[in-house]
């Protein structure tokens, strides 16, 4: 429906395939979240049930990055326009990739520019705290030398990491179906509900609650460990949130912008 709305259908026909949207970071604040004489949906809402990715995100105007904060809680947006007031859904997997600063040298100190590290702050500074809060993971991913990635070594395949995450997305399926709760994935609990399918064993609730205070988690960012525990704990096929679990979901929510890979 959204997609016929913003007239995206090829030829009338119904999509099988999920959304997946990759906007250009020179995109307007109205092409991300709709709006136009006619209040079209934007891309937030093409990727509804799919995958809005943004690469280079400090690249993207700032208003257009704060845009998003309130749909990633909700699930929908508001386009308020003289001629119409619409809601369009918008609940879709948020990814984004950046490099550490913007010559994108900062852990070669051969190649970086010669505002290093400074240069990385003020670029990683783009992405506001609220904004960073409402990612669940975050992947420092470092450099690999060229002649790695032309050998010829085969590692896992996508076959096999499909099969890991269909079988992890069934158990949650199952889980909620046999407790009636109108869920699919763990992404979508919250509150009361989450805190009660959630429950880390000893260690590892004693873990979160030292780790809550050391790095200063917000309530969101606590409710977040918490979920990405719980899935962990689902691709690893187990009924239970241990501590290996809970140390795995903080590991990825330690970045620490505009510091080289060696002073992490």
């Amino acid at each position: 429906m959204v997609a016929s709305i913003a007239g995206k259908l090829e030829g009338g026909r119904l999509s099988k395939f999920r959304p997946f949207r990759e906007p250009h970071h020179s995109s307007s604040m109205a092409a991300m979240v709709g709006g136009g004489k006619r209040a079209l949906p934007g891309e937030i809402s093409l990727a509804h049930h799919g995958v809005l990715f943004l690469d280079e995100l400090p690249e993207f105007p700032r208003a257009v990055l704060e845009s998003l904060r309130q749909p990633l809680e909700s699930g929908r947006i508001s386009v308020a326009r003289a001629a119409a007031h619409v809601t369009y859904p918008a609940r879709f997997q948020f990814v984004a990739a950046m490099n550490p600063c913007r010559c994108g040298y900062l852990s070669d100190a051969e190649r970086a520019c010669n505002k290093a590290p400074r240069c990385a702050v003020d670029y990683q500074s783009k992405i506001s705290g609220p904004l960073y809060d409402r990612f669940d993971m975050t992947i420092d991913v470092p450099e690999v030398a060229t002649l790695s990635m032309l050998s010829r070594e085969a590692g896992e395949g996508s076959e096999a990491v499909a099969k890991r995450v269909a079988a992890a997305r069934n158990r949650q399926k199952e889980r909620f179906a046999a407790m009636k709760l109108p869920y699919r994935i763990n992404a979508e609990l919250f509150g009361e509900v989450l805190h009660e399918l959630v429950k880390p064993d000893d260690k590892g609730r004693q873990m979160l609650e030292a780790a809550t205070e050391k790095m200063r988690l917000s309530m969101r960012g606590y409710t977040r460990v918490l979920r990405v525990a719980r899935t962990i704990a689902d691709l690893e096929g187990d009924d239970s949130v241990k501590m290996a679990h809970v140390a795995e979901a903080l590991s990825y929510r330690q970045m620490q912008f505009g510091k080289t890979l060696e002073e992490v």
